[in-house]
């Protein structure tokens, strides 16, 4: 297994489980009435699952890999911008820029294959 598919496996497994957590612990719900954002978390989570899905399906076809990555960077992007708005501290924001940075790799290195 290379460092790619490593690191694809990385962010499949972290966006599915952060999705699936929405449905089933209170804690990620209440965020999302922290951000101002209650009425989005539902469709983060299942914008989440799907990208999962999608980055394990990239593994076998890469334009799904690139459409995968790019919206999952692009949703971290968005999730980044909303911790700096609420003026979240940096270890707070870190999680989304570690994971927008993670697939904007993994988009960077799928355009290229």
């Amino acid at each position: 297994m290379n460092l790619l598919n490593v690191l694809i496996s990385i962010s499949s497994i972290s966006f599915l489980a952060y999705g699936i957590s929405y449905f089933i612990t209170p804690h990620m719900k209440s965020e999302f009435k922290r951000f101002g954002l209650e009425k989005f978390g539902a469709l983060t989570a299942i914008l989440e699952i799907c990208g999962s899905f999608g980055l394990l399906v990239g593994l076998w076809f890469n334009s799904i890999l690139i459409i995968s990555s790019a919206g999952l960077a692009a949703l971290m992007f968005l999730g980044l911008i909303v911790r700096l708005k609420i003026k979240d501290g940096f270890w707070a924001s870190l999680p989304a820029l570690f994971f927008m940075m993670l697939n904007s790799y993994v988009l960077y290195r799928s355009i290229q294959l």
